[in-house]
């Protein structure tokens, strides 16, 4: 587990001493002062996973301190220190917001016992707003379907993968379930009860995203008010997906590798190096091979990623596995919409075996979703998927595409893009997935033509 920052505070040098010894000596990164105002003042200056501080001070007792930690840094925990005779003080300060106390005098497994506690629910706290925050998010689901030969091989691959801690590339085209890979590989190991960590590299800038994968110090730029732990720090002992690593910005590249390598992040405006015991599971949709020759990604960084390859199959290449996939999915939908007992017409299962399903997987749950939910008798028929052929065809000219002799290769980009976005009904993340290129490429590419049409 990652060192934790601790502040000790206590106007009795020998105890301080002590507390501050013990500490060091079990790892971590401690600070040490005399009384509550030099705390505060320290906390001013840096930021501190834990505080540990003496009751009985002056002028500023250990419940002040607590009431400030709490009040001005709030992702901060506290432990108070105190003598038998204050137990009642020590109770107060956990009203007031502590989380234990501990008793004088202690041996030094006695204090890091209670600095684990204290350390471990930090971690809960923060692991569960992370989670909220993406609650929203739409995830697949948690069982793998298919009994094709190649979803075998895949399943094959990830149990003898799974007990490993080697870094593990994920590649296939979008839609083919590189997450749900990735999942049962981190549930099925060792590390099953530790956090499994997420962060869409494409979706986010690189300010953004290096904050977001090595956390940041408060003040370490413009609206940092509070220290905020990266995904790097949440995954500790756990799994970190990296998904559409294709994505990251070449500026942010050399530090993702160092991490990869030494096992150890730098929080943005941070000073010390931070251990980490981080599993790291990436994925790309996109050829890394051809975005090294373009240079916009790093070699030596693609072969600590690709340390073990995973490749999944497109849906056209195992239609053996779609009867399995409908059905799953038609339970699923009609369970979810109070549709229980709604079957598949005669035919149904043929004509989506013969689609080629350009989304792969994800295309075919979004159109069962959308089968359940505007059918309106007992049994789903083909009628209920006539959208999947109109979806290949443009409604502006007929399902004839614009291209003609004379045409560039980016006029012919931009028809192609514009085309399939108005074919999703203006839906960024179906166009770019059925694009096969990454949400950030297609905003970019939106925001180049709308700057063409205003200078023309």
């Amino acid at each position: 587990m990652a060192k934790s920052s601790i502040l000790v505070i206590d106007d009795e040098d020998l105890m301080r001493e002590y507390v501050e010894e013990s500490l060091l000596r079990a790892g971590h990164d401690v600070t040490a002062v005399s009384g509550g105002e030099e705390g505060v003042g320290a906390m001013a200056k840096r930021a501190y996973d834990l505080v540990v501080t003496d009751l009985k001070m002056t002028p500023m007792d250990g419940i002040e301190v607590v009431k400030h930690t709490l009040s001005d840094h709030p992702g901060t925990r506290c432990i108070v220190m105190t003598a038998y005779g204050t137990i009642e003080t020590a109770v107060q300060a956990m009203k007031d917001g502590a989380d234990d106390y501990i008793l004088k005098p202690f041996t030094p497994d006695e204090l890091e016992l209670a600095v684990e506690r204290a350390i471990q629910r930090r971690r809960c706290a923060e692991e569960n707003d992370y989670l909220r925050a993406v609650d929203n998010q739409d995830y697949d689901f948690d069982a793998m379907v298919g009994e094709s030969a190649a979803m075998k091989d895949v399943y094959a691959q990830i149990k003898k993968i799974a007990a490993s801690r080697s870094t593990v590339l994920i590649r296939g085209e979008s839609g083919t379930g590189k997450e749900l890979v990735a999942r049962a590989m981190h549930y099925q190991g060792p590390r099953a009860q530790q956090p499994f960590i997420k962060v869409n590299c494409a979706a986010l800038s690189a300010g953004l995203l290096e904050s977001e994968l090595f956390g940041h110090e408060k003040g370490a730029f413009t609206g940092a008010h509070e220290r905020k732990i990266g995904r790097f720090e949440l995954a500790d002992t756990g799994t970190l997906l990296l998904d559409e690593v294709s994505e990251i910005p070449r500026e942010l590249q050399p530090k993702l590798l160092r991490a990869l390598q030494e096992r150890e992040i730098d929080r943005v405006g941070g000073t010390t190096s931070i251990p980490v015991d981080t599993r790291i599971i990436a994925t790309s949709n996109r050829d890394l091979e051809e975005a090294i020759e373009t240079g916009d990604f790093r070699e030596d960084l693609f072969f600590r990623l690709n340390v073990v390859p995973i490749e999944l199959p497109p849906l056209r290449q195992r239609k053996e596995d779609i009867p399995q996939l409908m059905d799953h999915f038609l339970e699923h939908f009609a369970r979810e919409n109070g549709r229980q007992g709604l079957k598949f017409d005669a035919g149904v299962r043929k004509q989506l075996q013969v689609y080629d399903w350009p989304g792969n997987v994800r295309e075919l749950q979004n159109a069962i979703e959308r089968a359940v939910v505007l059918s309106g008798s007992p049994r789903i028929t083909a009628s209920d998927f006539s959208f999947l052929s109109a979806s290949q065809r443009s409604p502006r000219n007929g399902g004839k595409a614009k291209v003609r002799a004379g045409m560039t290769v980016a006029q012919m980009e931009k028809e192609l893009i514009l085309r399939t976005l108005e074919s999703c009904g203006d839906n960024r993340t179906r166009a770019a997935e059925v694009l096969d290129i990454s949400v950030r490429t297609l905003r970019n590419k939106l925001k180049e033509y709308r700057e063409e049409a205003k200078s023309s």
